[in-house]
Protein backbone atom coordinates (compact mmCIF):
# COMPACT_ATOMS: atom_id res chain seq x y z
CA UNK A 1 0.00 0.00 0.00
CA UNK A 2 1.34 3.45 -0.93
CA UNK A 3 2.05 5.93 1.85
CA UNK A 4 0.66 9.45 1.82
CA UNK A 5 4.12 10.94 1.18
CA UNK A 6 4.74 8.64 -1.77
CA UNK A 7 1.32 9.46 -3.20
CA UNK A 8 1.99 13.20 -3.01
CA UNK A 9 5.39 12.76 -4.66
CA UNK A 10 3.83 10.80 -7.53
CA UNK A 11 0.97 13.30 -7.92
CA UNK A 12 3.49 16.14 -8.04
CA UNK A 13 5.44 14.29 -10.72
CA UNK A 14 2.28 13.76 -12.78
CA UNK A 15 1.35 17.43 -12.45
CA UNK A 16 4.82 18.49 -13.59
CA UNK A 17 4.47 16.21 -16.62
CA UNK A 18 1.02 17.63 -17.38
CA UNK A 19 2.28 21.20 -17.14
CA UNK A 20 5.36 20.41 -19.23
CA UNK A 21 3.63 19.08 -22.33
CA UNK A 22 2.02 21.06 -25.14
CA UNK A 23 -0.05 18.04 -26.18
CA UNK A 24 -3.58 18.39 -24.72
CA UNK A 25 -4.17 14.63 -24.93
CA UNK A 26 -1.03 13.93 -22.90
CA UNK A 27 -2.02 16.60 -20.40
CA UNK A 28 -5.46 14.99 -20.08
CA UNK A 29 -3.88 11.60 -19.44
CA UNK A 30 -1.57 12.96 -16.73
CA UNK A 31 -4.42 14.87 -15.07
CA UNK A 32 -6.67 11.83 -15.00
CA UNK A 33 -3.82 9.70 -13.68
CA UNK A 34 -3.23 12.14 -10.83
CA UNK A 35 -6.86 11.98 -9.70
CA UNK A 36 -7.06 8.20 -10.11
CA UNK A 37 -3.89 7.82 -8.04
CA UNK A 38 -5.32 10.01 -5.29
CA UNK A 39 -8.55 8.00 -5.26
CA UNK A 40 -6.81 4.61 -5.33
CA UNK A 41 -4.53 5.54 -2.43
CA UNK A 42 -7.47 6.93 -0.47
CA UNK A 43 -9.37 3.66 -1.01
CA UNK A 44 -6.40 1.53 0.11
CA UNK A 45 -6.03 3.58 3.28
CA UNK A 46 -9.77 3.38 4.00
CA UNK A 47 -9.66 -0.42 3.70
CA UNK A 48 -6.57 -0.58 5.92
CA UNK A 49 -8.30 1.55 8.56
CA UNK A 50 -11.31 -0.76 8.50
CA UNK A 51 -9.08 -3.74 9.34
CA UNK A 52 -7.10 -1.95 12.06
CA UNK A 53 -7.93 -2.69 15.67
CA UNK A 54 -6.33 0.56 16.92
CA UNK A 55 -6.84 3.95 15.27
CA UNK A 56 -4.12 6.56 15.47
CA UNK A 57 -4.65 10.31 15.14
CA UNK A 58 -3.56 10.28 11.50
CA UNK A 59 -6.24 7.66 10.76
CA UNK A 60 -9.18 9.83 11.78
CA UNK A 61 -10.77 12.83 10.04
CA UNK A 62 -9.18 16.19 10.72
CA UNK A 63 -9.65 19.88 9.93
CA UNK A 64 -7.15 22.12 8.15
CA UNK A 65 -7.20 25.80 7.24
CA UNK A 66 -6.42 26.47 3.58
CA UNK A 67 -5.57 30.07 2.75
CA UNK A 68 -7.13 31.27 -0.52
CA UNK A 69 -5.87 34.86 -0.56
CA UNK A 70 -5.74 38.20 1.21
CA UNK A 71 -8.88 40.20 1.92
CA UNK A 72 -9.82 42.40 -1.02
CA UNK A 73 -7.90 40.31 -3.54
CA UNK A 74 -9.50 39.77 -6.95
CA UNK A 75 -11.07 36.40 -7.75
CA UNK A 76 -11.34 34.91 -4.26
CA UNK A 77 -14.83 33.52 -4.82
CA UNK A 78 -13.88 31.74 -8.01
CA UNK A 79 -10.76 30.35 -6.30
CA UNK A 80 -12.95 28.97 -3.52
CA UNK A 81 -15.31 27.47 -6.09
CA UNK A 82 -12.36 25.74 -7.76
CA UNK A 83 -11.08 24.38 -4.45
CA UNK A 84 -14.58 23.17 -3.57
CA UNK A 85 -14.93 21.26 -6.84
CA UNK A 86 -11.58 19.54 -6.33
CA UNK A 87 -12.48 18.80 -2.70
CA UNK A 88 -15.77 17.17 -3.70
CA UNK A 89 -13.87 14.76 -5.94
CA UNK A 90 -11.56 13.81 -3.07
CA UNK A 91 -13.94 13.22 -0.13
CA UNK A 92 -13.22 16.58 1.51
CA UNK A 93 -15.91 18.88 2.90
CA UNK A 94 -15.41 22.62 3.22
CA UNK A 95 -16.59 25.68 5.10
CA UNK A 96 -15.62 29.07 3.71
CA UNK A 97 -14.86 32.35 5.47
CA UNK A 98 -17.39 35.12 4.93
CA UNK A 99 -14.81 37.11 2.93
CA UNK A 100 -13.63 34.02 0.99
CA UNK A 101 -10.04 34.43 2.19
CA UNK A 102 -9.72 30.87 3.51
CA UNK A 103 -11.59 27.60 3.80
CA UNK A 104 -11.75 25.01 6.54
CA UNK A 105 -11.19 21.61 4.93
CA UNK A 106 -12.55 18.54 6.73
CA UNK A 107 -11.40 15.07 5.76
CA UNK A 108 -8.71 12.44 6.09
CA UNK A 109 -5.16 13.72 5.82
CA UNK A 110 -4.36 12.00 2.53
CA UNK A 111 -7.49 13.44 0.89
CA UNK A 112 -6.82 17.00 2.04
CA UNK A 113 -3.22 16.70 0.85
CA UNK A 114 -4.30 15.50 -2.59
CA UNK A 115 -6.92 18.26 -2.84
CA UNK A 116 -4.39 20.94 -1.95
CA UNK A 117 -1.80 19.61 -4.43
CA UNK A 118 -4.30 19.59 -7.30
CA UNK A 119 -5.61 23.04 -6.39
CA UNK A 120 -2.13 24.58 -6.27
CA UNK A 121 -1.55 23.52 -9.88
CA UNK A 122 -4.99 24.22 -11.27
CA UNK A 123 -5.52 27.69 -9.81
CA UNK A 124 -2.38 28.92 -11.59
CA UNK A 125 -3.61 27.42 -14.86
CA UNK A 126 -7.05 29.00 -14.39
CA UNK A 127 -5.69 32.51 -13.83
CA UNK A 128 -3.23 32.21 -16.71
CA UNK A 129 -5.88 30.95 -19.14
CA UNK A 130 -8.30 33.68 -18.07
CA UNK A 131 -5.72 36.44 -18.51
CA UNK A 132 -4.91 35.12 -21.98
CA UNK A 133 -8.60 35.14 -22.93
CA UNK A 134 -9.18 38.67 -21.62
CA UNK A 135 -6.09 39.96 -23.42
CA UNK A 136 -7.66 38.98 -26.77
CA UNK A 137 -10.58 41.33 -26.15
CA UNK A 138 -13.03 38.62 -27.25
CA UNK A 139 -15.20 39.29 -24.19
CA UNK A 140 -16.09 42.86 -25.19
CA UNK A 141 -18.49 44.62 -24.80
CA UNK A 142 -19.02 42.55 -21.63
CA UNK A 143 -17.25 44.24 -18.68
CA UNK A 144 -13.92 42.61 -17.83
CA UNK A 145 -14.95 41.83 -14.25
CA UNK A 146 -18.04 39.99 -15.48
CA UNK A 147 -16.11 38.07 -18.13
CA UNK A 148 -13.43 37.06 -15.62
CA UNK A 149 -16.03 35.77 -13.16
CA UNK A 150 -17.86 33.74 -15.79
CA UNK A 151 -14.68 32.35 -17.34
CA UNK A 152 -13.25 31.18 -14.03
CA UNK A 153 -16.53 29.70 -12.77
CA UNK A 154 -16.89 27.69 -15.99
CA UNK A 155 -13.25 26.58 -15.78
CA UNK A 156 -13.74 25.34 -12.22
CA UNK A 157 -16.98 23.56 -13.05
CA UNK A 158 -15.41 21.70 -15.97
CA UNK A 159 -12.34 20.69 -13.95
CA UNK A 160 -14.57 19.46 -11.12
CA UNK A 161 -16.54 17.33 -13.58
CA UNK A 162 -13.37 15.80 -15.03
CA UNK A 163 -11.98 14.98 -11.59
CA UNK A 164 -15.27 13.51 -10.44
CA UNK A 165 -15.39 11.24 -13.50
CA UNK A 166 -11.82 10.02 -12.88
CA UNK A 167 -12.67 9.41 -9.21
CA UNK A 168 -15.81 7.44 -10.02
CA UNK A 169 -13.97 5.26 -12.51
CA UNK A 170 -11.24 4.49 -9.98
CA UNK A 171 -13.81 3.64 -7.28
CA UNK A 172 -15.73 1.32 -9.59
CA UNK A 173 -12.55 -0.51 -10.53
CA UNK A 174 -11.56 -0.84 -6.87
CA UNK A 175 -14.87 -2.33 -5.78
CA UNK A 176 -14.75 -4.85 -8.64
CA UNK A 177 -11.10 -5.80 -8.05
CA UNK A 178 -10.91 -9.32 -6.62
CA UNK A 179 -7.26 -8.88 -5.65
CA UNK A 180 -7.91 -6.03 -3.23
CA UNK A 181 -8.74 -6.69 0.39
CA UNK A 182 -12.36 -7.76 0.84
CA UNK A 183 -14.94 -5.28 2.04
CA UNK A 184 -13.82 -2.32 -0.08
CA UNK A 185 -17.36 -1.06 -0.65
CA UNK A 186 -18.16 -1.36 3.07
CA UNK A 187 -14.92 0.42 4.01
CA UNK A 188 -15.76 3.31 1.68
CA UNK A 189 -19.27 3.57 3.10
CA UNK A 190 -17.90 3.58 6.65
CA UNK A 191 -15.42 6.28 5.68
CA UNK A 192 -18.24 8.41 4.28
CA UNK A 193 -20.24 8.02 7.50
CA UNK A 194 -17.22 8.83 9.67
CA UNK A 195 -16.46 11.98 7.68
CA UNK A 196 -20.11 13.06 7.77
CA UNK A 197 -20.27 12.63 11.55
CA UNK A 198 -16.96 14.47 12.01
CA UNK A 199 -18.13 17.37 9.87
CA UNK A 200 -21.43 17.64 11.68
CA UNK A 201 -19.72 17.71 15.06
CA UNK A 202 -16.92 20.13 14.14
CA UNK A 203 -18.44 22.54 11.63
CA UNK A 204 -19.65 25.88 12.93
CA UNK A 205 -20.90 27.10 9.57
CA UNK A 206 -23.82 29.48 9.37
CA UNK A 207 -25.78 29.70 6.13
CA UNK A 208 -24.70 28.48 2.69
CA UNK A 209 -21.85 29.98 0.69
CA UNK A 210 -22.45 30.89 -2.96
CA UNK A 211 -19.84 31.67 -5.61
CA UNK A 212 -21.85 34.54 -7.08
CA UNK A 213 -24.43 37.05 -5.97
CA UNK A 214 -27.81 37.57 -7.61
CA UNK A 215 -26.51 40.81 -9.13
CA UNK A 216 -23.52 39.18 -10.86
CA UNK A 217 -23.59 39.55 -14.63
CA UNK A 218 -23.62 36.69 -17.11
CA UNK A 219 -21.53 36.16 -20.24
CA UNK A 220 -22.16 33.08 -22.38
CA UNK A 221 -19.01 33.75 -24.44
CA UNK A 222 -16.81 33.88 -21.34
CA UNK A 223 -18.51 30.74 -19.99
CA UNK A 224 -17.78 28.85 -23.20
CA UNK A 225 -14.17 30.03 -23.19
CA UNK A 226 -13.75 29.02 -19.56
CA UNK A 227 -15.30 25.63 -20.24
CA UNK A 228 -12.90 25.03 -23.13
CA UNK A 229 -9.95 25.99 -20.94
CA UNK A 230 -11.21 23.67 -18.21
CA UNK A 231 -11.29 20.81 -20.69
CA UNK A 232 -7.65 21.52 -21.56
CA UNK A 233 -6.45 22.10 -17.98
CA UNK A 234 -3.44 20.02 -17.06
CA UNK A 235 -4.00 18.26 -13.84
CA UNK A 236 -1.13 18.33 -12.69
CA UNK A 237 2.03 27.82 7.19
CA UNK A 238 -0.61 30.36 6.47
CA UNK A 239 -2.18 32.90 8.84
CA UNK A 240 -5.74 32.11 9.84
CA UNK A 241 -8.00 35.12 9.38
CA UNK A 242 -10.98 35.76 11.65
CA UNK A 243 -14.53 35.96 10.40
CA UNK A 244 -17.74 34.04 10.03
CA UNK A 245 -17.83 31.07 7.72
CA UNK A 246 -20.56 29.39 5.70
CA UNK A 247 -21.17 25.86 4.55
CA UNK A 248 -20.12 25.02 1.00
CA UNK A 249 -22.86 23.16 -0.89
CA UNK A 250 -22.26 19.46 -1.54
CA UNK A 251 -22.69 18.05 -5.02
CA UNK A 252 -25.63 15.76 -5.51
CA UNK A 253 -24.98 12.04 -5.62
Amino acid sequence: MMSDDKMLARIAALLRQAEGTDNPHEAEAFMTAAQRLATATSIDLAVARSHSAKREGAQTPTQRTITIGEAGSRGLRTYVALFSGIANANDVRCDVASNSTFVYAYGFTEDINATHALYASLVVQMVRACDTYLATGAHRPTPTITARLNFQLAFGARVAQRLAEAREQARQEATRDKVRAPGTAIALRNKEIELRDHYRSESRARGTWRATSASAGYSSAARRAGDRAGKQARLGASPELPGARARLPREAG
